[in-house]
């Protein structure tokens, strides 16, 4: 029935027998109550406790199947520790979809191979010689995994030679290896608060893979020329030999930029220096580029989570960029898109990295999200162009309408995935464009290497068609689906990690912008950009509401509330393992 939450199971595809969930002590008996469906439980067989405690996060498997699901019995298959735990309630989202820390053994035996490897002087044959560029990597401060260097010279034209050097995974991790069918397998590493699971060991990731300071290190080097309004006129593919000649940091590059750096910061980056001005100018003519092509800048309210030692989230901020990493981000971009002209104009096999246009009944939805908000947004066409849609990003940037105006814009789009076609990419606004930059921890940067690297060794097109169109889909479509995976999790366990910085804050007021509208209450996000829910309930004693799109409305008190608005709230519950808060409005004296 069309709104109801009841339906009628047709077939069961395929028998689950393990899930994670919470053992709950009940009565004296200890029961399951699964994640997935937390309004049910099974009971535990006494002898098959494994020692499971009240409110441990576990992972069960069943052991009796029963009629109905509460007659289903289980055994505790392993224990995370208590619910209560953001960082227990991780580690059980990675168990659900598979996802170990551990390499299997014949994976770790070859990486053990390449323990504290070093580039030797036959690795260098064939190969260009970077050496004396002054080369160097910007990341976060924490970064163990340096995918990514970066170049730049003025010419004598006035305009710009910029080198993207990349990790050279792909020599070292060759098909058919127990590291290749890993590292296909994962498809992704996973990030999630202080933690990675890796695509690869340690030994390539952090080791002879990763282009730390002053190493000698193997890299893919795209090698661009760009004139001097910055439009890229050639570019070519090397392989190369280069060495960093420092691990550049972005809060320290933004300080050099903005021209607040100490004489220690100065020192440091000594070598580079030189390259910076170029560097800025460089990105402020792709900025503007990217501007008038209409690539659309949404702000993502990505938050950055603050850990004690003990792994406890005390804190939870907004992350902020800075001009150093949309500088890097927009020459990754160039050097990916160089990738994915490469093969298209060469008609090899390819894993691009494609966004197609929104379909026209998202469109519909985001045309009645902008009429609640009260813009007028009329489309030339029912799909509406990338510059109509970065209009309206920019004109609510910063205001209170900015959240479900730019959260409604990024719904309406499509997923972008990978495909061995080169369908182009909606979002950036390009015809080409491939994952080239990350080859430690994306499998289709380590696929395109791999292509790429046969194709400059001359193999002629029928011998590559043949060779690695089967490869190319496959790796596309593992791609696809395991990002999608990663990205829940991560998602997932940062709600956790919310929901545990928030126990920390019960009974505390925060003001609070209204970010979802449902007939059920309203989603509040606070500042910081911790969301949590006000039940209709605690709005109004009537209990009778009305919703229109982005309004919910009290018929009785004639009070309503609009996404966009400001409210007071108080944090009444935080349920850590299902990474839920809840809110109430505050008293109407609190602050």
């Amino acid at each position: 029935v069309e709104g109801s939450d009841e339906g009628e199971i047709l077939a069961v595809l395929e028998q689950k027998n393990d899930m994670v969930g919470t053992v709950r002590r009940i009565e004296g008996r200890l029961k399951f109550v699964p994640d997935d469906c937390p309004a049910i439980s099974m009971q535990v067989m006494r002898d098959c406790e494994g020692s499971a405690k009240d409110g441990d996060k576990v992972a069960v498997e069943i052991l009796l199947r029963g009629n109905r699901q509460e007659d289903h019995r289980v055994g505790v298959a392993m224990r995370f520790g208590s619910c209560d735990e953001a960082k227990r309630c991780a580690k059980a989202l990675l168990y659900a979809q598979d996802i170990r820390n551990r390499f299997p053994d014949k994976v770790r035996d070859e990486a053990k191979k390449l323990d504290n490897a070093e580039v030797s002087a036959a690795d260098c044959e064939g190969r260009m010689d970077l050496r004396a560029l002054p080369i160097f990597t910007i990341d976060s401060a924490e970064t163990k995994d340096i995918d990514d260097a970066i170049s730049l010279t003025k010419t004598s034209d006035g305009g710009f030679e910029l080198g993207v050097h990349i990790a050279d995974v792909s020599n070292y991790v060759k098909p058919g290896s127990e590291l290749d069918n890993e590292a296909f397998s994962r498809a992704t590493s996973v990030y999630y608060a202080d933690q990675v699971v890796p695509m690869l060991p340690k030994q390539l990731s952090n080791g002879i893979c990763s282009l730390n300071e002053k190493e000698l290190r193997l890299a893919f080097s795209c090698l661009m020329r760009l004139d001097q309004d910055g439009n890229l006129t050639d570019y070519r593919f090397v392989k190369s030999i280069i060495c960093s000649r420092v691990k550049g940091v972005y809060s320290e590059i933004n300080a050099l930029l903005a021209g607040t750096a100490d004489a220690e910061i100065k020192a440091k980056y000594a070598e580079v220096l030189s390259q910076l001005p170029a560097m800025k100018e460089l990105y402020g003519h792709r900025a503007r580029q990217r501007k008038e092509r209409g690539c659309m800048d949404i702000e993502s309210g990505e938050v950055k989570l603050i850990l004690d030692e003990d792994g406890h989230c005390i804190d939870v901020k907004k992350r902020t960029s800075g001009e150093s990493e949309s500088m890097i981000e927009e020459f990754m971009l160039l050097a990916n898109q160089c990738a994915a002209h490469f093969a298209r104009v060469k008609q090899i096999p390819f894993v691009y990295r494609v966004h197609e246009a929104p379909d026209a009944e998202k469109m519909e939805k985001l045309s009645a999200t902008l009429l609640a908000c009260g813009l007028n947004a009329k489309f030339k066409n029912p799909i509406p162009t990338q510059l109509e849609l970065a209009a309206l990003l920019d004109e609510t940037r910063g205001q209170p309408i900015q959240t479900p105006v730019h959260t409604g814009i990024l719904r309406s789009m499509q997923k972008a995935r990978y495909a061995p076609q080169p369908l182009g990419h909606y979002g950036l606004v390009l015809k080409d464009y491939a994952h080239f930059t990350s080859p430690i921890r994306r499998y289709p940067d380590l696929a395109i290497h791999r292509i790429m690297t046969a194709q400059l060794k001359g193999i002629d097109k029928e011998t590559m068609v043949l060779r690695y169109s089967d490869f190319a889909e496959k790796a596309s479509k593992q791609s696809s689906e395991r990002e999608i995976i990663a990205m829940q999790i991560e998602r997932k366990a940062e709600d956790c990690y919310k929901a545990e910085y928030a126990r920390r804050h019960l009974g505390e007021c925060y003001e609070g912008r209204i970010s979802g509208v449902t007939q059920r209450g309203l989603f509040i996000e606070l500042e910081n950009g911790v969301e949590g829910f006000v039940p209709a309930s605690s709005l109004t004693p009537s209990g009778t509401m009305l919703t229109e799109g982005i309004r919910l409305s009290d018929p009785v008190s004639g009070k309503n509330w609009s996404l966009g608005d400001t409210m007071m709230i108080t944090i009444v519950r935080a349920d850590v393992n299902l990474g839920k808060i809840d809110f109430e409005v505050a008293p109407a004296n609190a602050k």
